[in-house]
């Protein structure tokens, strides 16, 4: 079984992720990195040593806890769009060390570890989110990922179900669990998924067209695949900024006409 992931902004991703018996390629809509300034105490500016990473600077003065806040945040931020996960994680852990009740920077720490291939890490993390806050309908979504990697889909499904009972307009949660079920082969409920995701918002329009048509193609209604697929890759040739994605979809479409080609 391969399961389809998108991850932070929509952007998708090629990680390898070992379960012992298959490969999975990341992609469900991880979620985006929280990332949120508070607090009115001081503390002595902090810094990770780490080579080529971005850092807040240092200075031997003391700062506001929101100026420290903000600064590790902002680096937080430089050091995921760079791919430096491991950095991103080490900054979140000083945000912990200051405020260990903050359930946002759990589920974002939990994020970074998924990012980072480390799939029990982020467990942890999530789930101790969802103790601090069990409303907080991202965290249900990303742990949801996690289980989908650990390939148990049920688990995932379930967490899904959480996210959307708590915020039935987060669309990642929607998309995520539409692909499960495609990869459970409940093609009606992967595309009834799919379909509430057009009428709740127009974000990532250009993943559910293709999603749902690669459900429409594993179900065998041809022409409406086609047509998703087609729809998709309009959506994507004017944004221009997700070829592995627009690859992705055509191969698909390629897939599907390769036997008419064929006769």
């Amino acid at each position: 079984m391969r399961t389809e992931f998108y991850d932070g902004e929509g952007c998708s991703q090629s990680k390898s992720i070992s379960n012992g018996t298959r490969s999975l390629a990341e992609g469900n809509l991880a979620g985006d990195l929280t990332l949120i300034a508070s607090g009115s105490r001081t503390y002595r500016n902090h810094r990770v040593d780490h080579a080529n990473s971005r850092q807040p600077e240092e200075n031997n003065s003391y700062l506001p806890y929101e100026q420290l806040e903000s600064r590790l945040r902002s680096s937080i931020q430089d050091n995921v769009a760079e791919g430096n996960y491991a950095v991103a994680i080490a900054l979140i852990d000083q945000l912990i060390s200051f405020r260990p009740n903050n359930a946002l920077d759990y589920n974002n720490r939990g994020l970074m570890h998924f990012r980072n291939n480390q799939i029990t890490e982020a467990l942890a993390d999530l789930t101790h989110a969802l103790e601090i806050d069990p409303n907080l309908d991202s965290a249900y979504n990303n742990r949801a990922n996690c289980y989908v990697a650990q390939g148990d889909l049920v688990a995932a499904i379930s967490d899904y179900d959480h996210a959307l009972d708590i915020n039935p307009a987060n669309i990642r949660a929607w998309i995520n669990q539409g692909i499960t079920f495609r990869d459970l082969e409940s093609y009606d409920l992967a595309i009834s998924n799919f379909d509430i995701c057009l009428v709740i918002s127009h974000n990532l329009e250009e993943r559910v067209y293709g999603e749902r048509g690669r459900a429409y193609h594993l179900r065998g209604d041809w022409n409406c695949a086609v047509a998703d697929y087609q729809k998709s890759l309009e959506l994507l040739a004017d944004k221009n900024n997700f070829p592995s994605y627009e690859q992705k979809i055509q191969s698909w479409l390629a897939e599907l006409l390769e036997p008419i080609f064929l006769n």
